[in-house]
Order: structure tokens, then C-alpha cells, then sequence
């Protein structure tokens, strides 16, 4: 199988850990008899340096002329670079806003896991976190109240702010059927989290969620309210599979979710459009201090491209075999500086992304 990969190793850390999730896709793909064609984009602080915007035209006609989209990280350390010197709309982060709206991802993927060998860094008490997780939050990205209509106005003297909380069914039925589509690649069960009791909107959701649910009498579908969420998050977190919510509720859950696991060197991410076509990123920043001492922890974005092999190319047992290879090093006691703990032996992000490699080639 041909995989066109366009690659934004970004800012940062973002070429390091980049770099290391293609030694592993390479790998991947000599395994299993696949061609890989990579085309580089640069967007952020790199596009900056070069073209004087975070992103050009020609980048998002060449990510459009991919399969997926591998990222690495974007921005610099604000107090410091000259990139934030500039107006907002050309700091590097308005290149990822960008990238996003042009390319129509409105499913954000997170997943959250917390792994046996990485159990003492989460923050919830033994009994639930020897028990493990593995959830991920399925979050609208392009509608609801951060895309609605707002103003700040002035009545009688006094100020009053205006923001709209704004979804139509169809919108509503795109992410849901994304939900239910990834719920049957996993544990086939889907938490739908709104406020039904209250708004509108989430009785809206609720029902078109229902509706979706019908068409896949092979998932288990659950409603619970965002606030009972918050708390079964930090109470029983094995209890979920996929949590399926509006862009709010999915930016604070998942950020709480990833708190959970103790680690954010270890978190992947997705956003998908109404095709197979993801853009595929880490969940962490760019770590400038960091950046170039070949220390950062490569596993998100190793983990991010075993999404993009499951979710964009359909190669399940690929990206089995990439989490795989991420258990059995975490397994034999090798850590990245951000994840080391007693006992374990510490290696640089080249070494991570080395073990991995000869994992994958056993």
C-alpha cells in the first residue's frame, strides 16, 4: 500500500520527535511491505523564518494532496522569540488554526492511557489506578460556543458580554458517526457527555446521538452529564471507552483526562475530517529549552502515527504492532528524562525511537 504523508515537523522539539516517528513508520512499512512518500511542510516559527507567515497556500495545497498529515509541535517560548513580536494572526499558532480550518478537521482525538510500567506517576489513589485505563475523548472542534457569535456591550452603564452557544443536527451527526465508527475499532462503547438538562443544544445533541446509535446496535451507548463526567473521570476512569462531546466540554474533559495519566509525553492526538484524512500530532508543546539536546520524549508522536496507520489508512494490525513495541520498551524499564523513575535506565529521544525501531523489526 502507498501512505502519502505530508510531514510539519514544526518548531522546537518538533523535528526530533518527528524524525523518530518515521524511523518507525519506515519500519512499519518494511515489515509489512508498504510505500511510504513523505513531503515536508514547514508551518509555525519555521514557516516565519522562511516566508514570513506561519502558513502559506502552497502548504496547504500540499497537505491537501496527502493522505494525513504527521505534525511535530509548533511555537517557541513567548517571552523570548521575535515570533511573538508579531500580530497575532501571524504568530505560529495561527499557522495550526489555519492548517485546521482549511483542511475541515472538526473531530479532535485524544486518547488517554495510562500504562501498568507508568501507573506511580498518576495522581489518582492505587486502587483505581491499578485497575488501568484506556479512553479516548472524541471532541466537535469547529462548532459550539467558542465559534458562535459574541460582543461585549454596554447597557445602562454596565457591561455585558454576549457568547452563543450554537450547533445544527447535522453537525451534531458527523462527529457522532465518527464516535461510533472508532467506538467499533475499540471496547465498542460510547459515553455521550452533555447538559441536557439545561441547554438546548445538549438536548439536541442527546437526540441526534441517539438517532446515529441506531444504525450501530453493535456499540453500547451511554448519556451522562458533563459534571458527573468530571468526577467519574477522577472516581473510575476504566469505566470509559469513548467519551463523545461538544467542543467546551471536550477541551476541559480532555485536558483532565490527560492529567489522569500522569505523563503528557505520552499523549497522542488526532483531528479528522468527513474523510479518513487526520492531521496527527502530540499533545504536548514545543519544549523550546529543551529543544536540540535530543532528551524529548518521541512516544506521542510514535503513538500519534500508530493512530494515523489505524485511523486514515485502516492498517489496524500496523498500528497494533507500533503500541506494541511502545509497551514492551516501557516494559524493559527504558525512559525518556520526563518519564525516568527509580530502577529504570534513561535514554535519548534518538535511543527511544532506536528500541523501538528494533522492536518492530524482531
Amino acid at each position: 500500500m502507498e501512505l502519502k504523508i505530508a510531514c510539519i515537523a514544526g518548531d522546537g522539539i518538533g523535528p526530533e520527535i518527528v524524525g523518530e516517528a518515521r524511523k518507525v513508520l519506515d519500519a512499519i512499512a518494511k515489515r509489512y511491505g508498504h510505500e511510504i512518500k513523505y513531503t515536508d511542510i514547514l508551518m509555525g516559527g519555521a514557516s516565519i523564518d522562511v516566508h514570513g507567515t506561519p502558513l502559506t497556500k502552497e502548504a496547504v495545497e500540499a497537505a491537501k494532496t496527502a493522505d494525513a498529515v504527521l505534525m511535530g509541535s509548533i511555537g517557541g517560548d513567548a517571552s523570548t522569540s521575535p515570533w511573538y513580536k508579531l500580530p497575532p494572526s501571524l504568530r505560529p499558532e495561527a499557522g495550526l488554526l489555519g492548517i485546521r480550518k482549511a483542511l475541515n478537521l472538526f473531530a479532535n482525538l485524544r486518547p488517554a492511557v495510562l500504562y501498568p510500567e507508568l501507573s506511580g506517576a498518576c495522581p489518582l489513589k492505587a486502587e483505581i489506578s491499578d485497575k488501568g485505563f484506556d479512553m479516548l475523548i472524541m471532541r466537535e472542534l469547529t462548532g459550539g460556543l467558542y465559534f458562535g457569535d459574541r460582543k461585549t456591550v454596554e447597557e445602562d452603564g454596565v457591561r455585558k458580554a454576549i457568547d452563543t452557544l450554537v450547533y445544527d443536527e447535522n453537525e451534531i451527526r458527523r462527529i457522532a458517526v465518527k464516535g461510533f465508527d472508532i467506538a467499533r475499532k475499540r471496547k465498542k462503547k460510547v459515553t455521550s457527555v452533555d447538559k441536557a438538562n439545561v441547554l438546548d443544544s445538549s438536548r439536541l445533541w442527546r437526540n441526534v446521538v441517539e438517532e446515529v446509535a441506531k444504525g450501530y446496535p453493535d456499540v453500547a451507548l451511554e448519556h451522562m452529564l458533563v459534571d458527573n463526567c468530571a468526577m467519574q473521570l477522577v472516581k473510575d476512569p476504566s469505566q470509559f471507552d469513548v467519551i463523545l462531546t461538544e467542543n467546551m466540554f471536550g477541551d476541559i474533559l480532555s485536558d483532565e483526562a490527560s492529567m489522569v495519566t500522569g505523563s503528557i509525553g505520552m499523549l497522542a492526538s488526532a483531528s479528522l475530517n468527513d474523510t479518513k484524512f487526520g492531521l496527527y500530532e502530540p499533545s504536548h508543546g514545543s519544549a523550546p529549552d529543551i529543544a536540540g539536546k535530543d532528551i524529548a520524549n518521541p512516544i506521542a508522536t510514535v503513538l500519534s502515527a500508530a493512530m494515523m496507520l489505524r485511523y486514515s489508512f485502516d492498517l489496524d494490525k500496523e498500528a497494533d504492532a507500533v503500541e506494541a513495541a511502545v509497551k514492551e520498551v516501557l516494559k524493559e524499564g527504558y525512559r525518556t528524562t520526563d518519564i525516568m523513575s527509580e530502577g529504570c535506565r534513561e535514554v535519548s529521544c534518538t535511543k527511544m525511537g532506536d528500541l523501538l525501531v528494533e522492536k518492530l523489526c524482531k
